[in-house]
């Protein structure tokens, strides 16, 4: 449903995979991912580049070793969108149109302060005029419009750090999470890298 209100093309053939997973919030040691998915669309001006679905991990703890394993394993459905937002406004605007579309749909309750409606943060600088965008920084599980728009700005503001020839897939800097109460943005040993489907450490088993 969510792929039909959003225009994307929907596959006539449709699969799991198990994807190795080597953190320790999905204690099994696998994720079952959707890989026939749809794609193409629009919301709010932006291009989707996917709608798939996958198992959520569990929650880890903020400054402490300890896991939520509650929403381990619940579906999770993620948006993936294309990189036409240019600015932490549209960013935002993107996120409040989707939010609307999902709640109209009535295919999540959508609740950010439930942690039902999150966002991960790519950005990625280029000097004006050049085609290809410099490698990005990832902000991660962010639940709520302000912390996207915050977290954005403050990244935009450390261009020397983020312009630079990248590697398709991989950020960088090491991903992190934006911490409200300081906004700054947090990163570390206990931050996840970004892991894509051609990374070496993570394989999909039919």
């Amino acid at each position: 449903m969510t792929g039909l209100a959003l225009g994307c093309r929907i596959p006539e053939y449709t699969k799991f995979d198990r994807k190795n997973y080597p953190y320790p919030d999905l204690m099994k040691g696998y994720q079952d991912g959707h890989l026939e998915f749809e794609t193409g669309g629009q919301a709010y001006n932006v291009g989707i580049e996917r709608v798939h679905l996958e198992e959520d991990p569990s929650a880890d703890g903020q400054g402490y070793s300890l896991v939520d394993v509650n929403r381990s394993g619940v579906p999770l459905m993620e948006v993936v969108s294309k990189p036409d937002m240019r600015s932490a406004e549209e960013a935002r605007e993107y996120l409040t149109t989707l939010h609307s579309i999902l709640q109209y749909l009535d295919v999540s309750t959508a609740n950010l302060q439930d942690g039902s409606f999150r966002c991960d943060a790519n950005i990625s600088l280029r000097p004006k005029g050049r085609e290809r965008l410099g490698s990005k920084a990832e902000v991660k599980n962010m639940n709520s419009f302000r912390s996207v728009f915050l977290a954005l700005k403050y990244e935009r503001r450390t261009p020397a750090q983020n312009i630079g020839p990248g590697e398709k897939g991989w950020p960088r800097r090491p991903a992190g999470g934006w911490k409200n109460a300081t906004q700054r943005f947090r990163r570390g040993a206990k931050s996840k890298p970004t892991i894509t489907g051609t990374s070496p450490n993570r394989t999909f088993l039919p």
